[in-house]
């Protein structure tokens, strides 16, 4: 971090068809080189889906203890398309968390104000297009959605998780996520995970909320903002709202896939 400059933000362009920044293409041999083991385990999301928690539930169910193994958990933004091949050659066990249309663009933009590392998102009304159309770091969050959504049909080692159905029901998911991961975690370690990742929790922990990180102004924003399912109607103008809804109809035509914008 301390190499990077941080006295300007960088620009978008356009890497294989998805738009990226030099911070995180910079070193793409050497990602699409990287060397997965067997018993990795990935968490993949967009930008601001509300993965967070998801390392929250790895480290509370002791999996290294359960597994007899020292798994590494490893986190991405990529789209499908860029993951090394190593993951797949692996079977590695994947997890990748989802979080809907509406609340991912506000989360982004609130992350993207006080992040020096991202470009600068500009006002609410021109961000909220540019998000429709894709131009994003780590592109177009409807390429994205659906491309791990299709991902899933064939491999069958990624399990799908969003983020509406972990707020609604922590336990269910939960239980859910350690039937995947072939966990048996007691009724006390349930307990505990589910106080863990609970939002309140989350925004005080150090090691999710990235409060010493400096490439972040936490002047303007926190890392770890409301994460409620819903916030989007505070930003969302009615006739914003129906532009978006429109656009949406047109670019997820898979009818398995289906998210939901309150609980």
């Amino acid at each position: 971090m301390d190499k990077m400059d941080l006295s300007s933000r960088p620009e978008l362009f356009d890497f294989h068809g998805v738009s990226m920044t030099h911070y995180f293409t910079d070193n793409w041999e050497n990602i699409q080189k990287f060397q997965a083991r067997p018993d990795d385990i990935l968490i993949a999301s967009y930008p601001k889906a509300g993965s967070g928690s998801s390392p929250q539930i790895f480290k509370g169910t002791e999996m290294a203890d359960k597994l007899h193994t020292s798994p590494r958990l490893i986190k991405t933004h990529l789209p499908v398309q860029f993951m090394p091949k190593s993951f797949w050659e692996q079977n590695c066990k994947i997890v990748y968390v989802a979080r809907n249309a509406k609340d991912s663009v506000v989360s982004y933009f609130h992350f993207e104000r006080m992040t020096k590392i991202n470009p600068d998102p500009g006002d609410w009304s021109s961000y909220l297009q540019r998000f429709m159309e894709g131009k994003m770091v780590f592109g177009s969050w409807y390429d994205h959605v659906n491309g791990w959504w299709k991902k899933k049909q064939t491999y069958p080692n990624l399990h799908y998780i969003f983020y509406e159905d972990l707020i609604e029901d922590t336990g269910r998911e939960i239980d859910k996520l350690c039937c995947f991961l072939g966990l048996s975690p007691s009724a006390e370690e349930k307990e505990r995970i589910r106080g863990e990742v609970q939002f309140d929790n989350m925004k005080k922990n150090n090691m999710v909320n990235h409060s010493t990180y400096r490439g972040m102004d936490f002047k303007i924003s926190s890392f770890i903002r409301k994460g409620k399912v819903g916030d989007w109607k505070n930003h969302f103008t009615v006739a914003q709202n129906e532009e978006f809804d429109e656009d949406y109809m047109k670019k997820m035509k898979d009818p398995t896939l289906q998210f939901h914008t309150k609980i």
